[in-house]
């Protein structure tokens, strides 16, 4: 290690050493140190080179802030901690100015690893749609309810639905909540402050059973696995990311039933197979299956994360979709699942036990199928004047008797 000659100034406690080479002007380029006693112990400050604008008066100027500081107790008594302020000072100001086009590179990284490519791909085009030209260059403490107003504005004079719009809110609203976990933000989520539109965006299109089985024809001509997926679907009532997620562990044939963990709600619920969903099943089946392989796995073994386009071309080969606007009305593979809700409701089940098989947390989620119970108000009603005549007779029957 070089050792340094240090040459004293004539201001007690500040000295300098001289680069070996390097020159700034006329002279070798100077660093200023300063040593002093702070509470009883030796205390050393280094300022810095005169290339970088230390001279012995700036030296003097910061020393005597320094002394001041200590005398009033107010300020820095160090240069480490002025220069610790300083950092965070800088570090908030960075934080205060990030825009909102900063935060999404950041958390789009974060969206793949917890939703993988579907939701990327699909809140991607959100954002460079509708988000980036209002908000992409604005820092995200001046980001207002005003202006996701004038996102709203503009999406529904573009004819966007209001299921969409919410979509683009709630990536919003993801985005400011990310940068408050990763500390870029620390103000309110304005999202929380914008009124969202509301529409009635359940699907109310299901199949017959004619429908049904011209479509599952279709899709085993075009596809086995895809066949096989819509089979599970309409007799299970799963959804296409319950179906992708499973594996072999999670048949039971003994038991004839499926285990779906961790789902949409976060919970894990039982799905029952019918004949023929068990019989597809042991088709697939290997001799002995490794229990933690795909049931459905995609090209190379990966996961699948969409229902296949053939699916569409399916539908769209059977006219199922033509002349339909209202995208309630169309048939996609969502519909599969609500066909099995719909069939089960028609043939007299109860709706706790359809809300419990779909998985609903809620019971007004399976109300949507009420209408379908075959002449339920009607039946209600029989049952209760059959109840009022039973306690009229009864009645006279002990008055009779007394």
């Amino acid at each position: 290690m070089a050792k340094y000659i240090w040459i004293t100034t004539k201001h007690k406690g500040l000295r300098f050493r001289e680069h070996p080479t390097r020159k700034h002007g006329v002279r070798k380029d100077r660093f200023y140190q300063y040593r002093m006693m702070v509470d009883g112990r030796r205390v050393q400050e280094s300022f810095g080179w005169t290339s970088e604008g230390w001279t012995e008066n700036k030296c003097l100027v910061e020393i005597a802030k320094l002394k001041q500081a200590r005398v009033t107790g107010e300020g820095e008594t160090t240069l480490k901690e002025r220069r610790e302020k300083a950092e965070e000072n800088r570090k908030q100001k960075e934080i205060e100015n990030v825009t909102i086009e900063q935060v999404w590179t950041k958390y789009l990284i974060q969206a793949k690893a917890d939703r993988g490519n579907g939701a990327l791909v699909a809140e991607s085009g959100l954002y460079k749609n509708w988000i980036r030209a209002d908000l992409g260059d604005k820092p995200l403490k001046d980001i207002a309810p005003i202006h996701l107003e004038k996102i709203k504005a503009h999406m529904s004079k573009a004819g966007k639905s209001p299921r969409t719009v919410q979509y683009v809110l709630a990536v919003i609203r993801q985005v400011f909540n990310f940068a408050k976990r990763h500390s870029l933000f620390n103000g309110d989520n304005p999202v929380s402050k914008v009124k969202k539109p509301s529409e009635d965006n359940r699907r109310v299109r299901f199949l017959s059973r004619e429908e049904a089985d011209l479509l599952l024809d279709e899709l085993k001509k075009r596809s086995q696995s895809l066949h096989d997926q819509a089979l599970l679907s309409l007799h299970t009532g799963m959804r296409a990311g319950e179906i992708f997620n499973l594996r072999w562990k999670d048949i039971d044939f003994d038991r004839d039933m499926i285990t779906l963990w961790d789902t949409k709600n976060k919970s894990t619920r039982p799905a029952f197979m019918t004949e023929a969903v068990r019989d597809m099943l042991s088709r697939r089946q290997a001799v002995e299956p490794d229990p933690q392989a795909l049931v459905f796995p995609g090209r190379y073994g990966v996961k699948i994360n969409q229902a296949s386009g053939a699916y569409n071309r399916a539908v769209d080969a059977l006219k199922l979709n033509a002349n339909v606007d209202d995208h309630r009305q169309k048939v996609v593979f969502h519909t599969l699942r609500h066909t099995f809700a719909s069939w089960l409701v028609e043939s007299g089940t109860n709706l706790y036990t359809v809300k419990e098989l779909l998985g609903h947390r809620d019971i007004k989620m399976t109300q949507r199928y009420s209408h379908l119970s075959p002449d339920n108000l009607q039946a209600a009603i029989r049952k209760f004047d059959q109840g009022l005549n039973g306690k009229k007779a009864k009645v006279t029957h002990i008055s009779q008797a007394m």
